[in-house]
């Protein structure tokens, strides 16, 4: 089995009113009970505004660290999955859903050190 992270981006700003977020929502517990019923997940965590970021970097041998994110952007990480799958086809298959049910992009990356990576 090989890892894969899968990430939501979304679009800075608000989030949606609740009568839109309530279905999605619906949508992604049922999924990620399907995740766990399959063997395929391992974790999964929604995030705070990319507002509440601090970024640390090394610049000229000293390290800076900054309130926010790491670039401006118009949309940021808001949450992610690491789920193990067989292979690309099967964890693409469980990005097609969360993109179903989110309507917003779904990146997915194996990890390096999984075995098929």
């Amino acid at each position: 089995m090989t890892q894969y992270l899968l990430t939501i981006y979304q679009p800075d700003g608000e989030p949606p009113p609740p009568e839109i977020l309530g279905p999605v929502m619906r949508e992604l517990n049922a999924m990620n009970q399907d995740l766990k019923a399959a063997g395929a997940w391992v974790f999964s965590r929604g995030l705070h505004p990319s507002s509440t970021a601090t970024v640390v970097r090394l610049r000229d041998k000293e390290l800076v660290t900054t309130d926010g994110p790491y670039v401006e952007s118009k949309e940021h990480v808001g949450g992610f999955w690491i789920i193990n799958a067989p292979d690309l086809d099967a964890a693409l298959g469980w990005a097609r859903r969360a993109a179903r049910a989110t309507t917003l992009p779904i990146e997915v990356r194996p990890f390096q050190d999984s075995p098929e990576a």
